[in-house]
């Protein structure tokens, strides 16, 4: 049997590369920070309490909805198929469509 060889030294390890930055928020710079966000099935939503508005990107463009006095706490995808298929807003007066909000800009 052998005599076990000795243990290289080890190398210096190379710093690690720094974390990259997320993306910005995908909503337009001038709203605030959203109060409820959140995903599904290819879509998304930031909704902003203060303006008053609701960001929603599908498909990469972003549409901002007037929310009237709606306070939009979460989201659910539609049963229905079709055109009025899509996402489906809780607020304290039950759900809302984004048919029923007014569209304010497109992007």
């Amino acid at each position: 049997m052998e005599p076990p060889k000795p243990m290289e030294p080890m190398q210096p390890m190379k710093p690690m590369k720094p974390m990259e930055s997320l993306p910005s928020d995908w909503w337009p710079a001038s709203l605030d920070a959203p109060a409820s966000t959140g995903s599904q099935d290819g879509w998304r939503y930031a909704y902003f309490p203060r303006q008053r508005r609701l960001a929603v990107e599908r498909d990469g463009q972003v549409t901002l909805y007037a929310t009237g006095d709606h306070a939009i706490s979460g989201a659910r995808q539609s049963r229905s198929s079709g055109t009025g298929a899509g996402p489906v807003f809780t607020s304290q007066h039950g759900d809302v469509s984004l048919d029923s909000l007014r569209r304010v800009s497109s992007s």
